[in-house]
């Protein structure tokens, strides 16, 4: 089991407090700094592939699996309400952004924008993978920014609004796939808290939003599929075999009939993860 904490997460956790402000925080933040807005005018979703690997790189990922893992209380019910209550706000978000991209492309030079979209992803594909890197480099919002002055054409512009149905759907589909991977995690996480190691599966995120990047911007050598694969393998990758096996062995056991002489010691013990014990600290993943 890995003792890691999550290079993103620690540092919001540290500028918010609390697990479901800290989980909106992760989950809303693309909405916020500008990269959804970006990665929109970019066209990561006119495609539904596209659709799928901003719902679950973008507003989900491994900070998302970090914080739900080790911040939320452990009722499961509670954990769905707190992913509910992030999610409806992201959906709706998502939307108005989406509604208003046409009207921001109108004001700009597409392809120079897309360089710096590209640069935003591969910033936080490099703060996720390493908390010392990330320390040096601009945050996302300052190289939309950029990218934004770079690239704005003020030129014979006649500023209307403008709204795309297609893309406001895909805006919400995207915000719905990440609240149903949270809604997976919340639901799944008796096991993988044991079975996942969170610093391969931190890794291997990092690896699919460079994909990602890459499938987006030089779509010649990387297939827009790409970044989904890599971010399946990364959860497989992140098993670790022997938390898997003890696993198993615990179901079996548990199956048994209970050799003691009664009480509060046939309890699944072996279950608990973070929260279950009150005399246990949480397991510092983030």
């Amino acid at each position: 089991m890995s003792s890691s904490r999550h290079p993103i997460a620690l540092r919001l956790e540290r500028q918010v407090g609390g697990a479901t402000r800290l989980l909106a925080t992760v989950m809303l933040l693309p909405l916020v700094d500008g990269i959804f807005p970006a990665l929109v005018l970019a066209g990561a979703l006119d495609t539904w592939t596209g659709v799928l690997q901003v719902g679950l790189l973008v507003f989900g990922g491994s900070a998302t699996v970090a914080v739900i893992l080790a911040e939320l209380e452990t009722d499961v019910r509670k954990q769905a309400r707190a992913v509910l209550t992030v999610g409806v706000p992201l959906v709706a978000l998502a939307v108005v952004e989406a509604a208003l991209a046409p009207t921001i492309e109108s004001l700009l030079n597409i392809h120079v924008f897309e360089r710096f979209a590209g640069l935003v992803i591969l910033a936080i594909a490099a703060k996720t993978a390493s908390a010392t890197i990330g320390e040096y480099l601009p945050s996302p919002g300052v190289i939309v920014g950029l990218g934004f002055v770079a690239a704005v054409s003020l030129g014979d512009v006649t500023l209307s609004v403008q709204t795309n149905p297609t893309l406001m759907l895909h805006a919400a589909a995207a915000g719905l796939v990440a609240v149903l991977f949270a809604l997976g995690v919340v639901f799944a996480q008796p096991y993988l808290y044991r079975l996942i190691d969170i610093d391969r599966f931190r890794f291997g995120s990092a690896v699919a939003l460079a994909t990602l990047a890459l499938s987006l911007f030089v779509p010649a050598t990387i297939p827009p599929e790409a970044p989904i694969v890599v971010f399946a393998v990364a959860g497989v990758l992140a098993i670790d075999p022997d938390a898997a096996d003890e696993l198993a062995h615990g179901d079996a056991s548990a199956s048994q009939p209970a050799a003691t002489d009664g009480g509060d010691d046939d309890e699944e013990s072996g279950r608990a993860y973070p929260g279950e014990d009150a005399g246990e600290e949480r397991a510092p993943w983030l």
